[in-house]
This record gives structure tokens, C-alpha cells and sequence, in this order.
């Protein structure tokens, strides 16, 4: 049995955005959002390289890496540590991981490489309002009303 738990992929699936932390050259972090992410299998989470100039260089130079993922409403995700490999566009490897990104058609033409991590550590990341005792359904009401009164305000609900 891998790492990632059914719940872990269930999340990386529905949220869609990963927030990939690598760290540059100077030592300070590097925070960029991905929205290419799946899970690859049990151990495994890939995202493509579109426009992602700063975090290939540092994984290239340091392959360590850390993505975030959280549900909003919920106030609830999971922050995935481990090593990087990048598979450019044009090797065998990109080849080979190309095939499990057939859902964004087109979109694939614009990849210039993947990045494959190997997760080896896995930690949930929770609300301090759940240690004060509410409850998901609670969250989830509060935050679907804050974000839903965004929208009415700007006119789009």
C-alpha cells in the first residue's frame, strides 16, 4: 500500500490547484500555484511545466518539493513532501507520463515538460476552528455564504 489514501486523491482530484513550494537558489521559497495536478498512483502526484520557469530551475538545482492542497469550504487538505523528478518535453519519460494527461486535450500542446513527484511524507492540514469544536458542515455553510456574498457583490451570482 502507497502513501496517498483515497481521501488524499479525492482531494488533489477536486481541488484541482496544488500549490508547489521549492526552494531558489538563495535559499528563500518559491510558492507557485498548479492547476495540472493528478494523481499518477498510491505514491505519485505529476502537474505539467506550462509556465513554470522558476520552479523547474530550482527542482533541477534542488529536486525537493512540497504541494498543498485544501478544500476551502471545508477548511480542511493535505501537504505532500518529497522528490521531484521533471521529465522535458521530447524524452521518453515525458512520453511515458504524457498519456495520463489526456483529459486537457489541447492544452497539452502548450506542456513543456512534467514534473513527477514521489511523495514521502504525507500530513493533514486542518482549521484551528475544528480545535475550538466546529464542525465540516459548519465550515462549509460559513464559507460557502462568505464566498457566494463575494459573488452577489461583484454581480455575478
Amino acid at each position: 500500500m502507497g502513501i496517498l489514501t483515497d481521501d488524499m486523491k479525492r482531494v488533489i482530484m477536486q481541488q484541482k490547484v496544488g500549490y508547489v513550494a521549492t526552494v531558489c537558489a538563495d535559499g528563500t521559497p518559491n510558492l507557485s500555484p498548479k492547476a495540472t495536478m493528478l494523481v499518477l498512483d498510491d505514491d505519485h502526484i505529476a502537474f505539467a511545466d506550462i509556465r513554470s520557469p522558476n520552479t523547474v530551475e530550482n527542482l533541477e538545482r534542488m529536486p525537493v518539493i512540497e504541494i498543498n492542497f485544501l478544500d476551502l469550504f471545508s477548511r480542511r487538505g493535505y501537504r505532500f513532501k518529497g522528490t521531484a523528478q521533471y521529465a522535458a518535453n521530447g524524452t521518453p519519460a515525458y512520453d511515458d507520463l504524457l498519456q495520463h494527461f489526456e483529459r486537457w486535450g489541447n492544452l497539452r500542446s502548450a506542456f513543456r515538460g512534467i514534473v513527477k513527484l514521489t511523495v514521502e511524507r504525507a500530513l493533514q492540514v486542518t482549521s484551528p476552528a475544528y480545535d475550538r469544536g466546529a464542525t465540516e458542515a459548519e465550515l462549509r455553510a460559513e464559507w460557502q455564504a462568505y464566498y457566494l456574498g463575494l459573488a452577489e457583490a461583484k454581480g455575478e451570482a
